[in-house]
């Protein structure tokens, strides 16, 4: 943990916002501030400071942060979202609005579609400033409302503590099971009491995911095999209407959803397929220039930082706060349906 006395040096390389947006005079500003759950400007810089690889490299502690660290917050929302102090967020996760006929019936293209959410509890402080008993409420209020999910949804939750090794190794055959999680997480103080209060639920269909207090107190996740990106979310819209009726989450009218990573603000929606283009890989600059005009963000499979197995990459929305759900599916929708017609086209030269 940074001392509070003492204002961060970072390398000369460091290219993390928390680096270009911490001056001194912010520093100094904020050192000594506090939210109502106790939550200070030495824990949201943590994983910042020991971590200079960061690509952000602050985690709020609640909802409150965002608005007691705001001269730190704003300007780097501002950078990484385009979104300023007097802008407002709309959400929209009716299912109707999208138009998202499959692209690849044929299943030539599109190994899988995953569209996911984060959500955080109301009233309750997020991952980095919670406290043991209330990681565990959260837990006690997500297994309830998700083993009372019925028909499509159906299925089970599996804490992560005390799990027995067959469930576990089935959970990583299937690639559900989350572990503690990575360097940036466990120094922004989100790997505490591991794994206490910590589990899965997935429906018996496997098509329908949800982790528990991994980075967000709840991970969302609707997928499946194939191109069929609307029938994916209109899933992903049904559990969250069926999990709202029993949880309330943390939304505000500037922010959207709030999240302890601020790139998740706004919908906390990352939505993607796999798919398969190896002549269009080949010219990775027309690539770009396709994801880029739709807002979207290339990975490997594994996501960030990963490669790419066989010509498949990640294609997921770039788009998070100041735009609707609706909106971030509609921009990869319709960048995958470019990708495919140039993929087609350079396969016919």
């Amino acid at each position: 943990m940074v001392s509070l006395n003492s204002y961060p040096s970072f390398p000369s390389d460091c290219k993390s916002l928390l680096s270009k947006h911490l001056t001194k005079k912010v520093y100094e500003q904020l050192k000594d501030k506090k939210t109502s759950s106790g939550f200070t400007l030495a824990q949201a810089i943590a994983s910042g400071v020991e971590n200079h690889d960061s690509g952000i490299g602050v985690y709020a502690g609640d909802i409150e942060s965002y608005d007691t660290f705001a001269a730190l917050f704003d300007p780097i929302i501002k950078e990484y979202h385009g979104f300023l102090k007097s802008d407002s967020h709309v959400s929209n996760l009716n299912a109707n609005d999208l138009n998202a006929p499959n692209p690849d019936s044929e299943n030539k293209y599109i190994v899988s579609t995953r569209i996911r959410v984060g959500r955080n509890i109301a009233n309750l402080p997020l991952g980095p400033a919670i406290t043991k008993e209330q990681r565990d409420e959260v837990e006690k209020q997500a297994a309830s409302a998700l083993n009372s999910l019925e028909g499509n949804l159906k299925g089970t939750y599996y804490p992560l503590d005390g799990m027995k090794e067959d469930v576990s190794e089935k959970l990583i055959e299937d690639h559900f099971l989350f572990k503690a999680g990575d360097r940036f997480l466990e120094a922004a103080g989100l790997n505490r009491n591991w794994p206490k209060a910590r589990g899965i639920y997935h429906n018996d269909e496997k098509t329908f995911l949800v982790w528990v207090n991994e980075e967000d107190q709840l991970r969302i996740i609707s997928m499946q095999q194939g191109g069929d990106i609307k029938e994916v979310f209109q899933r992903l819209t049904s559990a969250i209407s069926k999990i709202e009726e029993k949880i309330k989450f943390l939304y505000s009218d500037h922010l959207g959803f709030i999240t302890s990573c601020p790139t998740n603000l706004g919908t906390a929606m990352r939505a993607s397929v796999h798919i398969k283009v190896p002549y269009l890989s080949q010219d990775y600059a027309h690539f770009e220039e396709i994801t880029n005009k739709h807002h979207l963000q290339i990975r490997g499979i594994n996501g960030e930082h990963s490669q790419s197995v066989g010509s498949v990459y990640d294609i997921s929305n770039r788009r998070r706060l100041g735009v609707t759900e609706v909106q971030c599916v509609q921009d990869m929708y319709d960048g995958v349906v470019e990708l495919i017609k140039v993929e087609k086209e350079l396969a016919l030269r």
